[in-house]
């Protein structure tokens, strides 16, 4: 990998968190590729998702990617699937992120020619988003999320929602997808010591940027069925400008008022160094402390 002139990820998010045997087989067209290292998979069975995390060259991550697509087309058929986090597609969302030798530009690109080949061999609506969007309303994912699959086979047809490859009608079982370029995310979840979704629910409003709360934030209410507890499940879109620790705290801040408490937080997936350095400097109270002084960072140079 460190010989590899160009490093683009890809965390794309499969509506599969339940079934072993099909998440192996999603998973698959990432082992062994040249050019290609699979980094980590995780799925949740309240969630109902599998979220895989991918890097490799830019053209060699495309091929990869599209060939998982066209097996999770085949195997996911969303007219059976239950859940508690949203979703319109068997494959719900791809982004691609630049990490080293490329820029934002080459992965709008890379997006682009994914979603046009998605629609072109398997038939699904591609909705191009964050910064390869097309139009401003369709830059936020919740935005263009919104009604799920469900409510996709009528969004779909209205103008302002006409999607950006592909026909205008939602795939029978595989629903939409939205595929784009970003900045790398921290999916970032804390546990309360309730079972009290309208708690976590509130909360998550209070914190989201969309609710006056932080501003690179993103968060919803989701219940963990198998622990009996709620959770405020969060997406921080931009750790270098709100902290995770930010979160952490105000999450605990508004879970007073109920007189609830954070009983754990979780990382989904991976998360730069530089994000956690920022949160232990915090709650060390570290002075002057920089990536520098983590060994790991100097051993690596």
């Amino acid at each position: 990998m460190s010989n590899w002139s160009k490093i683009m990820e890809c965390v794309p998010n499969f509506s599969e968190g339940r079934d072993h045997a099909k998440i192996e087989q999603i998973v698959e067209p990432f082992r062994g590729k040249q050019n290609v290292k699979l980094l980590d998979y995780s799925n949740d069975e309240d969630h109902n998702r599998l979220v895989v995390t991918v890097v490799g060259e830019p053209q060699a991550l495309k091929d990869a990617v599209l060939e998982a697509i066209g097996v999770a087309v085949r195997l996911i058929d969303l007219t059976k699937h239950q859940g508690q986090h949203p979703r319109m597609g068997a494959v719900d969302v791809v982004p691609f992120i630049p990490i080293k030798g490329c820029t934002m530009e080459e992965a709008i690109e890379i997006s682009k020619e994914t979603g046009k080949e998605v629609a072109d061999r398997y038939g699904v609506p591609v909705f191009l988003y964050e910064k390869s969007a097309t139009a401003p309303h369709r830059e936020n994912l919740a935005s263009i999320r919104k009604g799920e699959f469900e409510g996709m086979a009528e969004k779909i047809k209205l103008p302002e929602w006409k999607p950006d490859f592909g026909p205008a009608e939602r795939h029978p079982t595989a629903g939409t997808v939205a595929i784009g370029a970003r900045m790398p995310l921290v999916a970032y979840n804390v546990n309360l010591g309730t079972n009290n979704l309208d708690i976590a629910t509130a909360i998550a409003k209070k914190i989201r940027f969309i609710g006056g709360g932080l501003r690179y934030c993103k968060a919803m209410g989701v219940e963990l069925h198998d622990r009996g507890i709620v959770q405020v499940s969060i997406n921080m879109t931009d750790y270098t400008k709100t902290a995770l620790y930010r979160a952490f705290e105000l999450v605990k801040v508004e879970a007073r008022r109920y007189g609830v408490p954070v009983v754990g937080s979780e990382i989904i997936g991976l998360v730069p160094m530089e994000a956690l350095i920022d949160t232990a400097s915090y709650y060390l109270g570290l002075e002057n402390f920089s990536m520098n002084q983590v060994l790991e960072t100097r051993i690596m140079e």
